[in-house]
C-alpha cells in the first residue's frame, strides 16, 4: 500500500498514524516522522514559511518517491501527506509513515524518504522573516544527505 498527497493544513499524525497501522498483522515495524517548521534558519528568524506548487506535478512527484522507496527496500506500506500553502513555526509540514516486516527496512525507507522529500520533491518554498522573504533551496547537507542514496 503506497499513498502520497498534498493537503493545505497540519498533516493529522495522530490519525494518519492510526489509519496506516490499522490492519498490520504481518509487519513487525512502523517508523512514523513529523517534519515541523522551525522558528529560525541558517539566513535568520523565521516567522513563516509558503510552500508553493503545481497542481498535478507536485502530486506525481511525491507519488515517484514514494513508489521509489517501496520498490528499494522491503516495505509492505508507505504513506507520505506533505503540506503545501502557509506554514507557521511549530506546525507539522510532513507526515511519513513506512510499514515492514522488520525494523531495519523502515528506518531505511523512512531516512530515504526524508531525503528525497527534501531535495526533490516539486515544491518552491519561501520562507519569511522580520528582513522580508526569501526563497530556499536544499542546502549542500541536504544534498550531501541525498548523495547517501546513489545507486
Amino acid at each position: 500500500m503506497i499513498s502520497a498527497r498534498l493537503t493545505s493544513g497540519p498533516p493529522a499524525a495522530e490519525v494518519e498514524l492510526r489509519e496506516f497501522i490499522d490492519g498490520r498483522t504481518g509487519d513487525g515495524a512502523v517508523v512514523a516522522f513529523v517534519g515541523l517548521a522551525r522558528d529560525s534558519s541558517a539566513a535568520g528568524p523565521v516567522s513563516g514559511l509558503y510552500l508553493d506548487h503545481y497542481p498535478g506535478l507536485t502530486e506525481r512527484s511525491l507519488e515517484t518517491i514514494a513508489a521509489d522507496a517501496a520498490e528499494r527496500f522491503p516495505v509492505s506500506g508507505v504513506r507520505v501527506v506533505h503540506r503545501c500553502g502557509e506554514v507557521s513555526p511549530g506546525e507539522a509540514i510532513v507526515f511519513v509513515a513506512v510499514a515492514a516486516p522488520h525494523r531495519r527496512a523502515a528506518f531505511e525507507a523512512a531516512d530515504y524518504l526524508m531525503d528525497r522529500l527534501k531535495t526533490e520533491a516539486a515544491f518552491w518554498k519561501r520562507e519569511d522573516g522580520p528582513d522580508g522573504s526569501r526563497w530556499i533551496e536544499p542546502t549542500d547537507k541536504d544534498r550531501a544527505d541525498r548523495a547517501r542514496w546513489s545507486d
